[in-house]
């Protein structure tokens, strides 16, 4: 096993596009990797697909990424917390996705997992539904909701060690297990980083082959 090279969150950054999608961890910016977003404001990528549960806070998380103009297109499960997320919607300024959490979290593991995507009855009989397909098992019928992949997945971790085996602490994973299977590129900003038998390797929920890089 090889160990995986760490890199400073400015070189991170440099690894993503205009136009690029973008997975980011974190729940209310719990378990969002501050460092690495900041490096990507600094950085003036623009016209970013960002998919992650919420539209951050002001001045915290995706919150940065989109006061600063840099996305595109947002996929979250609610944006009421970004009062600036809300604004540019209605400005036309940015295009906003809303989707049932619970569904999102589904298309993030259906895109990690290489599956076709997921059927769901959330979302049946109301404006979710619109241009999607309809499957209907054994009299119900279910939403066809399509995997969610991305060019690059922005990660935090509680604990990496130098090989890439990551864990995270009680909140902190939300997000983050799944995105790191569905991206082609994965970044990960680790609070600790530690050499092999420091922790029990049980203990990693996402194996040292789904990480690219640490970021220190």
């Amino acid at each position: 096993m090889l160990k995986k090279e760490i890199i400073a969150p400015d070189q991170a950054a440099s690894m993503l596009k205009d136009g690029m999608t973008v997975l980011v961890g974190g729940f209310m910016v719990i378990g969002t990797p501050e460092k690495l977003v900041d490096a990507v404001v600094a950085s003036g990528v623009k016209d970013l697909t960002i998919v992650c549960n919420d539209a951050g806070l002001p001045g915290k998380g995706v919150g940065k990424l989109i006061e600063n103009g840099q996305v595109k297109k947002l996929i979250a499960s609610h944006i009421g917390l970004n009062r600036t997320a809300g604004d540019k919607m209605n400005a036309g300024e940015m295009e906003i996705d809303l989707v049932p959490q619970g569904t999102l979290a589904e298309q993030i593991r259906a895109g990690g997992a290489g599956l076709g995507g997921v059927l769901t009855r959330t979302g049946v009989g109301t404006l979710v539904a619109e241009g999607k397909q309809v499957v209907t098992i054994d009299g119900e019928d279910f939403l066809l909701e399509k995997p969610i992949k991305a060019d690059v997945a922005l990660i935090k971790s509680s604990v990496s060690d130098v090989y890439g085996n990551t864990k995270f602490n009680k909140t902190t994973a939300n997000f983050n297990p799944a995105m790191a299977t569905a991206a082609e590129l994965v970044l990960v900003q680790a609070d600790e980083i530690v050499e092999p038998g420091v922790h029990d390797v049980n203990s990693f929920s996402v194996p040292s082959v789904l990480v690219d890089y640490l970021v220190e």
